[in-house]
């Protein structure tokens, strides 16, 4: 009798265990569900604020807070938490004297940018020349491409021959004579992605003009359209496109030795169908005056420094940014040119949107709704690249992409990224200047 009531006592002990955890377990599913639980969890660990600018925050109840230095906190509705002074705070929330969640609040110096919007020529001088393609040569003996024969591939830049440094493809010929002269190979030096190799061409003589030819089609500059982004009012660091420049053979990005933006002129639009992206047709302003140069070509534009400032005639006042994490799905605007040189503001609708804590390029998707310019365009075309997105009063970003089987909707990169490609450190009082 003893063992058995023994046992009893246990299995009445393991009754009690399950039934305390299946209570705790609903408990938390039920808590979990709660207004106040679910508004706390989405409260953010850490939030990031210009000097000035104000976040709000739904919270549950009425909450005490504990803070120092830079923000300054009120509730009402909403905790309101602004940014006083350029630092770093932390907000305590507690509630019946029990800490509940705390917030990392960094404040940064107030930055502002003017948007662009307007329509540019653009010029680029490449690194060398530009190996485009290969042809062959007519000899006495048959049909060879010396360059093929050298191991150079499309794509390549040609920097130096001879050891002495290649800027145009005029700065080659003289060497082409001079070897095919000699019967002395050229030695080259070629760059190809990040790396660099030695290689020897020898020219061949074409049986029928008898000029040596190296089998090579070169190129040494490129020339194009887009839409500028931004400007930077204090130090005339601009920014533009939204994406690279890769050379319309090779596919690949063009390495910069210097080039120049002119302003352009829209005469026509070839508008965008599924299945065959749009085009902007224009051509450089008649006096082909310089407005500023290009010192980089990255995944995230062109950047370099406007000789003089320029106006786009609706936003020519400097303009706050939004980070990554503050740009909302909904409704926003592009600036772009659609005729001649007039920079309009038409409404998009910010579809999805990518917070990124590291630089990248596909950071939101926007959709066109403005009649007008689906009507005018169809949607996204190309030279559209790099019109600023405007929400809420702030710069958010660029138009980069469009989807070929959906011309009205496209990719936009963040402005965050932009500027910090221009070298505009926003984290910081001090600015870098594009390199």
């Amino acid at each position: 009798m003893y063992v058995g009531t023994r046992r009893v006592k246990i299995l009445d002990f393991d009754k009690l265990r399950k039934g305390i955890g299946a209570f705790l377990l609903v408990s938390f599913i039920v808590l979990s569900m709660a207004t106040p639980f679910q508004k706390y969890v989405k409260i953010p660990k850490q939030l990031v604020l210009f000097q000035g600018q104000t976040a709000h925050v739904p919270v549950f109840g009425s909450v005490q807070t504990i803070t120092t230095g830079a923000v300054s906190v009120q509730q009402k509705e909403k905790l309101a938490i602004s940014g006083e002074h350029v630092g770093e705070s932390d907000v305590i929330l507690q509630m019946a004297g029990f800490p509940i969640k705390q917030v990392n609040v960094k404040v940064l110096p107030d930055f502002k940018v003017v948007p662009g919007g307007q329509s540019i020529g653009v010029k680029l001088n490449t690194v060398g020349v530009l190996v485009v393609g290969h042809h062959l040569v007519e000899t006495e003996q048959g049909k060879q491409s010396p360059g093929e024969t050298a191991g150079i591939q499309v794509g390549d830049a040609i920097t130096h021959i001879n050891g002495k440094k290649i800027e145009k493809m005029t700065d080659v010929s003289p060497f082409i004579e001079e070897a095919g002269k000699t019967g002395k190979p050229l030695r080259l030096t070629v760059a190809r992605d990040r790396h660099t190799f030695e290689t020897t061409l020898t020219p061949l003589k074409d049986k029928h003009d008898q000029a040596y030819r190296i089998g090579l089609y070169i190129r040494d500059s490129a020339a194009g359209i887009g839409t500028m982004t931004f400007f930077d009012p204090k130090s005339n660091i601009y920014g533009a496109l939204g994406h690279v420049i890769s050379d319309m053979d090779t596919r690949k990005p063009i390495v910069v030795r210097d080039g120049t933006i002119v302003k352009s002129t829209v005469t026509a639009i070839d508008k965008g169908r599924n299945g065959s992206p749009g085009e902007k047709l224009a051509r450089f302003s008649s006096d082909k005056q310089v407005i500023g140069d290009i010192k980089t070509n990255s995944p995230f534009g062109i950047f370099g420094k406007l000789s003089q400032p320029i106006q786009n005639g609706i936003f020519d006042k400097p303009m706050p940014i939004a980070l990554s994490t503050d740009v909302k799905k909904g409704p926003a605007k592009i600036l772009t040119v659609v005729e001649r040189d007039r920079v309009e503001a038409f409404d998009v609708e910010i579809v999805s949107v990518t917070p990124q804590k590291f630089p990248a390029t596909k950071g939101m998707v926007i959709k066109v709704t403005d009649p007008r310019l689906l009507e005018k365009t169809g949607g996204i075309v190309q030279g559209m690249s790099g019109s600023p997105i405007i929400q809420n009063g702030k710069l958010v970003g660029a138009v980069t992409h469009v989807f070929v089987n959906d011309p009205t909707s496209g990719y936009g990169v963040h402005i965050e990224w932009m500027l910090h490609e221009a070298g505009i450190n926003i984290y910081d009082k001090s600015e870098q200047k594009a390199s």
